[in-house]
């Protein structure tokens, strides 16, 4: 990319961002990169999605990179603009998704006098993002774009946050050569394939785990080694998508309400093949599933970032590589011999199928049976979104996963995702059906981007799970100070109502057999849709209602009185 002529800085980063394939941005517009928004008039193949709040602009971008493995990107204002976006930053950190956010800040000649909305964002981001920097030159900005896309998707994909100081936006320069980024993959070695093929024969108890492999090729070669060997797979916390939970061999979710016949099997296997998962705290239990620093299984760790193998837990084998790669070089790995835990995968894979099937609950709706429905109705490409909150667990336990990029949910917990994400999903993806999923505490958080789904014509349905109170934080509650209700109890409007001032399609439903009805009518009503469940505050969860927690609680308080 090379040009003559003299141009603002707002006009080179926006030719840099079209020259590294960038085709979507999420962004709240601000005075402090009117440069930049002004670019952007001239460059309509750059779609721009305005949002509501800075908070659903950055999950909108999460939401896009783990869509696409391509940065997401938001721009936002500085000061209030740049904290509000940090919910979603954070969310990217933690979910290790390829993400750039930028930031408008003061001009150059008002900073260290905390001018109106300063902020140093490399000491406020710097433990939240992979890199933070400032562009202070506008004949500089192809080289820090360059390497803000290499810095996020190399390694252990992430964040990368760039400050952009106002007046170097309209500075006119000539804009400097570049070229597109490139996509940098670790490979696995041909002795790291030998000791793992050896580790494998070796084996009476192995489990994979999964936390990558959503490209469809990835996931088919995936698929033909464990179909070779007739391994029991896993999927870790919220990356259910990775492995069709639908395969014969699939045998459930490793994470928060996790299936106790598959804790246990990952406590008594003899190995462990974790591909493109960190071994978090949500995936281990708490770190209670595998000891430290040195499991009691043996464990081959994969992963593209290297500070992570060893960090908490010592592998028998560490392979440094990409998922891709390596899902390639499994594909060529095939027993040698007979192997002799078919039996065990099986047995596992019908641990997985019985603990799917919906319970009873008190009640007159009942979430398992609305799930079971769900599962046979969507469209097996249908983007499934959620945050966070224990109305997820439905999610999470009942619904089947099978086609790739089909679950966008926040590993690291982040509560008002899953309408944001909707909207990322159904604006990149037009032709894909979108559901999200919310609680009450959760879609307030970020539902005000339900008005951006009607500005831009997006037909996204929202099922949102009310029961009138911070439905995780009460369970907690009642767990260590039993019948001390405080702070979690919420007064709420009725949703379904809320929905249609925005233009959207409501509905009501409080016993089970108004569910289909009512999703048939917002499904064919051609436009956003809501619908809001009911739900009694007993039924906090699946397995056990608020009561029986308690009980629980203060029997257990009183034997230690």
């Amino acid at each position: 990319m090379k040009s003559n002529e003299l141009k603002t800085g707002g006009e080179i980063l926006v030719n840099c961002l079209r020259l590294h394939g960038g085709k979507h941005v999420f962004c709240v517009p601000g005075e402090s990169y009117l440069a930049v928004l002004d670019a952007l008039y001239d460059v309509p193949e750059l779609d721009v999605t305005v949002c509501r709040q800075e908070g659903g602009a950055a999950m909108m971008a999460d939401a896009y990179g783990k869509m696409t493995g391509e940065p997401g990107l938001c721009f936002v204002t500085r000061g209030p603009g740049a904290t509000n976006a940090a919910a979603g930053l954070h969310i990217a950190q933690q979910d290790s998704t390829p993400m750039i956010l930028f930031i408008g800040q003061v001009a150059r000649g008002d900073m260290e006098r905390e001018a109106f909305q300063e902020v140093d964002y490399r000491r406020m981001f710097g433990e939240m993002a992979k890199w933070v920097a400032q562009i202070d030159e506008a004949e500089r900005i192809p080289e820090f774009v360059s390497r803000a896309y290499y810095t996020a998707t190399s390694g252990r994909p992430g964040p990368v946050v760039l400050a952009l100081p106002e007046d170097m936006l309209r500075d006119t320069v000539r804009q400097l050569d570049s070229v597109p980024y490139q996509r940098v993959e670790a490979s696995p070695g041909t002795a790291e394939m030998q000791r793992l093929q050896a580790l494998l024969e070796e084996a009476e108890r192995p489990l994979v785990l999964v936390g990558d492999g959503k490209v469809p090729e990835t996931r088919t070669a995936l698929e033909k080694f464990v179909e070779a060997w007739d391994l029991p797979v896993a999927a870790v916390f919220r990356r259910q998508d990775c492995f069709d939970n639908c395969h014969d061999n699939y045998v459930g979710d490793v994470g928060i309400g996790i299936n106790p016949a598959l804790a246990a099997r990952v406590r008594e296997a003899d190995l462990l093949l974790v591909l493109g998962a960190r071994l978090g705290e949500m995936t281990t239990s708490g770190y209670s599933l595998l000891d430290i620093p040195h499991p009691r299984q043996k464990l081959v760790h994969v992963y593209p970032g290297a500070e992570e193998l060893g960090r908490v837990y010592q592998p028998e084998l560490a392979i440094l590589s990409s998922m891709g790669t390596m899902a390639r070089a499994l594909a060529e790995l095939t027993p040698r011999g007979t192997v002799t835990w078919t039996g065990e995968t099986r047995q596992a894979r019908q641990e997985y199928l019985a603990w799917s099937e919906p319970p009873k609950v008190e009640g007159p709706l009942q979430m398992g049976e609305i799930m079971g429905w769900l599962r046979d109705r969507l469209p097996h490409e249908t983007v499934v979104c959620n945050g966070a909150g224990n109305y997820a667990g439905w999610v999470h336990r009942f619904h089947r996963y099978s086609a790739c990029y089909t679950q966008l949910a926040p590993t690291s917990g982040s509560m008002g995702y899953g309408t944001p994400a909707a909207v990322a999903a159904k604006r990149a993806f037009p032709e894909r059906p979108v559901v999200a999923f919310a609680g009450d505490g959760c879609f307030m958080m970020h539902g005000q981007e339900l008005a951006t789904a009607m500005q831009y014509d997006l037909p996204i349905l929202i099922i949102l799970i009310n029961n009138s109170m911070y439905g995780t934080i009460r369970m907690h509650q009642e767990r260590e100070y039993p019948g001390r209700v405080s702070a979690t109890a919420l007064k709420n409007p009725q949703f379904s109502e809320l929905a249609k001032t925005y233009g959207a399609h409501g509905e009501l439903v409080e016993r089970t057999e108004e569910f289909a009805p009512a999703f048939e009518r917002a499904w064919q009503s051609g436009r956003a849709a809501l619908i809001e469940l009911r739900l009694d505050p007993e039924v906090i969860n699946p397995v056990k209602t608020l009561s029986q927690i308690r009980a629980e609680a203060l029997e257990r308080l009183g034997q230690q009185a």
